[in-house]
């Protein structure tokens, strides 16, 4: 290919480097690199015949020579590499540059050229040669390659050093990948600084190998009919359909009317699959998804690692990698792509009202991001009927509020309830009835129905549990996941490389403790297991060497004592508002405005609310990073090990955050106060705080909106928008730091491929933080919905702006994420679980222990006389002597004048009985009924949530009758398949017979007929004897 009549090589580029041009990597650093791009012999495209490294997982292999009509009219193949015109329709960067051959996978690697190595003053456009060792070559082949010429390397410059370290990496890693039958095509490295790209395409037979290696099911031919329900279900079906049709994406069927069998991809049973086109058998996501397994698997020996592409990315050899996206998901081209459908049916925020497609996000990206955006959505589903009934609730407490007797006592000025002081000093004697919004607001949430809506939610959150599991048996039935195996994970590169250091180090103890037994001070008892190891030359100790609970202890001891501190950081940020309330408490009721006087409650509560927010979502960000830092500390083996241990410590930090100050408000505040002429200090000067007249429930409501609000909006929202956003407006800017020569040399712009636009997404990391988002608003949904019924309401909103936002973020703004399939949530539900049946606990505490459900309970049929409310304000109030008040303690400047008792809100003795201010019977007979609400609450719903459970199965009916006819005709296939073999086999012998028997007619019809010819011929002889004899 030429060069376009420039005299440097042009970026991008497709190139080959000869074979000869590859060094041993251990000669790489020492030897030079080829300075001259060679010409190639082309040959026609046939089946290669593979070598697999036995280190890659694979043997040798001959692939099988048959190939598909459009693979023999495709370019000529050079090795594992296929030249093609840079010019011609590459298909917008989703093809190599002859347009046919997919581009499956991307490596992108930083170019560091060394000063020392000059660039290529090749015209010629080559491109890399894959196969391995071949030592005869023709002599054709060599005569036109060009001269090798060594370049002597500066070992003392550490960074060319390493740079070459790592571009001899690269050539052995890529090599070994063609040795596995992937073909793969490179740019020409035209610059000495910049970012270079290889592009992996999987050919037919790499495919089918690793389908089969992996077990992947496919669809077959054999089809059945979906049986249809009748009756009345049906019929509620049709019009159900009919009524959402508006609210279907496109491209997506609500109902199935035949399924096609699914069997695990064999190469011994081709005739059961459809396979029509082999480029498109395999759908993207699983083309990239088998690269991925191979370049998992694929050693590189100089790296000192055993396996894969991670460990090379950790190392700096290889920058990232990634699958492309199908295209530009707002082009104007009429031709649709997978990614366009989804960004207009799914990731606008105009199709807010429609579903999901979940059968297309699974295809794009695979079955566990398709399983949490499913199990995201049946959540804000269900939260539709929790928060009607949030509503319902909400609304009764307004319509109940005039007619409710305990408020209309509070604001009864002519009760005239002289309340003690709310602190020492500065605070003077108060009416009651001065907090009468208090308590007419507390009845909004502080009503009957509010037990009812706790019972309520207790049992959505089972119903929500058990529907998710019926759901996920279905997902699992569509995508043919119902008979997924657990595949073995390789080991992560940080535990590769502790591995590694145990390693040398017990090497390195062994020679020690050999020279020692050379110079004669080794002891007697290990003299002879060193002699063994000395004969054996050591042991290989990567093979049956792992790391032990010794080598974990510190990692382990790390962690316990770095979460214990990070929890008492949070009751220490939780503790330091508290001294804010107080002290700012105490400062507002020193002022002389009287305006600031009345309002101390308001401006205390919502400013500590604010400042427990701000604090929650700094520590949160903090917890995340300290939670992975932690995990790496403990060096887990595999990813799934990692991921598990990473969610249980963000779990427990971020819960702990979360709802550290709500827990306070709720079980704490105002239980520890003392009493009049006793209060409890702090320091010895600040006093406890004590609750609102009208109880804790109140401020609980307003912490707990306030804080859910602000981190679905703050948090959730606008971080998810801002920062990556900010994050790729670095990358570019840091991409674009360039050698200003190289940029005023770069010539005419082209359009940028697809997978530069890819790169300068933002990587996808994993889904541990959007899980996490999801199950902290879980828990202000379940825990605490007791004290607040319109939380439900507040998550379901949130959770519609969050579906799409996740969707634009995965389609527009990430690269597209490597295809992984799992059949569940994995440990997020039991999370979810454990989550449902501890909020049974806590909203049985905050009604018995928060509101005032229990007190008034009791009241009402214990010591009331008529039966009714009246006179209960007043049975929760106690009476306490002024002249009893501490020295210094009491109000300085007072306009209550004749004043003997106060009242404050407790169940205690009056200071004219025998056992003053001690806790009245009201006091335990009120805790009896307490404790007893609890335990009676908790059994009675978890007795009904095991009654939900056991009446709910976790697999639907039709899915069970579907999977086993689907395995009954399975059967009937594969028995049909076999007696027609059979059968075939049978005929053999008879046509064989057949067969013989025809040949020896045949050879007995032409004997007759030679001797029948032989009579003849005598008999004519005869007649001419005689007609001679007679002449």
């Amino acid at each position: 290919m030429a060069d376009h009549g420039r005299s440097t090589p042009v970026a991008g580029t497709p190139i080959i480097l000869s074979h000869h041009a590859y060094q041993e990597p251990r000669e790489a650093t020492t030897k030079a690199r080829t300075k001259e791009f060679e010409k190639y012999l082309t040959v026609p495209r046939c089946s290669p015949q593979a070598n697999f490294n036995l280190a890659s997982g694979a043997s040798a292999n001959v692939v099988s020579a048959s190939h598909s009509k459009e693979e023999l009219e495709s370019p000529l193949l050079i090795n594992n590499y296929f030249e093609g015109d840079e010019e011609g329709d590459t298909k917008k960067g989703l093809y190599f540059s002859d347009g046919r051959r997919k581009i499956d996978y991307v490596l992108v690697y930083q170019i560091r050229k060394l000063a020392s190595q000059p660039t290529p003053q090749s015209s010629e456009a080559v491109v890399p040669n894959g196969t391995a060792t071949n030592p005869h070559r023709s002599k054709a082949h060599k005569q036109l390659q060009g001269p090798l010429q060594e370049v002597v390397l500066d070992v003392g410059n550490t960074h060319e050093s390493v740079e070459e370290e790592r571009r001899a990496r690269r050539e052995e890693f890529e090599k070994n990948l063609m040795e596995n039958g992937l073909e793969i095509e490179k740019d020409k490295e035209a610059k000495t600084q910049g970012i270079g790209y290889v592009r992996i395409h999987a050919p037919w037979h790499v495919l089918s190998r690793e389908a089969e290696f992996l077990k992947i099911k496919v669809q077959t031919k054999k089809a059945f009919e979906i049986q249809q329900e009748d009756g009345i279900a049906a019929k509620m079906n049709s019009i159900w359909e009919k009524f959402t049709k508006p609210l279907q994406p496109r491209n997506e069927q609500s109902t199935q009317k035949s399924k096609h069998l699914s069997y695990p991809f064999t190469r011994d049973k081709m005739y059961l699959y459809n396979v029509t086109n082999k480029e498109t058998f395999f759908d993207n996501s699983t083309r990239s998804r088998i690269v991925y397994e191979i370049l998992k698997r694929t050693s590189c020996t100089t790296a000192r690692y055993n396996m894969g592409i991670a460990a090379l990315i950790a190392n700096g050899v290889y920058d990232s990698a990634f699958p492309l996206h199908d295209g530009d998901n707002e082009d104007t081209d009429p031709e649709e792509n997978e990614r366009k459908v989804l960004y207009q049916e799914w990731a606008r925020y105009g199709v807010f009202y429609k579903y999901q497609p979940i059968d297309l996000i699974r295809k794009y990206f695979g079955e566990k991001i398709g399983l949490y955006f499913a199990w995201l959505g049946l959540y804000t589903q269900l939260l539709m009927p929790a928060s009607l009934v949030g509503i319902i609730v909400f609304f009764y407490g307004y319509i109940t509020i005039d007619s409710d007797i305990p408020s209309l006592e509070m604001c009864d000025e002519k009760n005239n309830f002289t309340m003690c002081p709310l602190c020492d000093k500065s605070c003077d004697y108060w009416y009651l009835s001065t907090a009468c919004a208090t308590a007419r607001a507390s009845h909004l949430f502080d009503n009957p129905a509010t037990v009812f809506f706790s019972i309520f939610m207790a049992l959505w959150a089972t119903l929500f549990l058990e529907s998710w599991k019926r759901r996920q048996m279905s997902l699992c039935y569509r995508w043919d996941l119902t008979g997924l195996e657990e595949e073995e994970e390789h080991p992560r590169p940080e535990y590769e490389s502790k591995l590694l250091q145990k390693k040398l180090l017990r090497e390195e103890k062994d020679r020690n403790q050999l020279k020692k037994e050379q110079e004669g001070f080794t002891l007697g008892k290990n003299k002879w297991k060193d002699e063994v190891l000395s004969a054996m030359g050591g042991v290989n100790l990567e093979e049956n060497e792992k790391l032990t609970w010794r080598d974990r202890v510190p990692g382990y001891l790390g962690n316990f004592v770095s979460i214990l501190f990070m929890i008492g950081l949070t009751f220490s940020a939780v503790f330091g508002v508290i001294m804010y309330r107080i002290s700012i408490a105490a400062a507002m009721a020193m002022s002389t405005n009287e305006s600031t006087k009345s309002n101390i409650r308001v401006t205390v509560t919502a400013t500590a609310v604010i400042i427990n927010l701000l604090v929650i979502i700094i520590l949160d960000e903090i917890y995340g990073a300290v939670a992975e830092w932690l995990t790496k500390m403990e060096v887990p083996k595999t990813e799934k090990i990692f991921e598990e241990r990473l969610i249980l410590k963000a779990f427990l930090l971020k819960f702990v955050n979360s709802y550290a100050p709500i827990f306070y408000v709720a079980f704490f505040k105002g239980r520890f106060v003392g009493r009049p002429g006793r209060y409890v200090y702090i320091f010895h000067d600040y006093r406890m705080e004590e609750c609102a007249p009208g109880g804790c429930l109140m401020e609980l409501c307003i912490q707990l909106s306030i804080i859910m609000l602000g981190k679905q909006l703050i948090q959730n929202n606008l971080f998810e928008i801002g920062i990556p956003r900010i994050k790729k407006l670095f990358r570019k800017l840091k991409d674009e730091r360039a050698d200003p020569k190289e940029l005023n040399n770069s010539g005419p712009t082209r359009q940028p491929q697809q997978w530069e636009l890819d790169y300068n997404l933002e990587p996808f990391t994993s889904l541990t933080p959007e899980y996490m988002e999801m199950i902290v608003q879980f828990g202000f949904v379940t825990l605490f919905v007791a004290s607040f019924p319109l939380a439900p309401l507040f998550a379901l909103l949130n959770n519609i702006i969050e579906i799409r936002l996740d969707a634009k973020k995965f389609v527009a703004e990430l690269r597209r994420p490597d295809a992984v399939r799992a059949k569940d949530i994995g440990i997020w539900y039991n999370v979810l679980s454990g989550m449902g049946k501890f909020s049974v606990i806590i909203n049985a505490f905050v009604i018995a222990i928060t509101s005032d459900f229990i007190p008034r309970l009791v009241y009402q049929y214990m010591y009331s006389d008529d039966g009714s409310m009246h006179g209960f304000v007043n049975h929760t109030l106690s009476y306490f002597n002024i002249s009893e008040f501490l020295q210094g303690t009491h109000p300085q400047s007072s306009h209550f004048n004749n004043i003997k008792v106060c009242r404050y809100k407790d169940y205690r003795e009056p200071p004219w009985s025998d056992h003053a201010y001690d806790y009245s019977k009201q006091y335990w007979a009120i805790l009896a009924a307490r404790l007893t609400f609890v335990i009676i609450f908790q059994n009675l719903v978890m007795v009904l949530s095991e009654v939900l459970v056991w009446l709910i199965s976790d697999v639907p009916k039709d899915i069970s009758i579907r999977m086993k006819k689907e395995k009954t005709l399975f059967v009937d296939v594969l028995l049909k398949e076999e007696q027609e073999k059979f059968n075939l086999i049978e005929s053999f012998p008879a046509q064989d017979r057949q067969k013989q028997n025809l040949k020896t007619e045949v050879q007995k019809s032409r004997a007759s007929s030679f001797t029948q010819r032989a009579r003849n011929q005598r008999s004519s002889f005869t007649s001419f004897s005689s007609q001679h004899t007679d002449v």
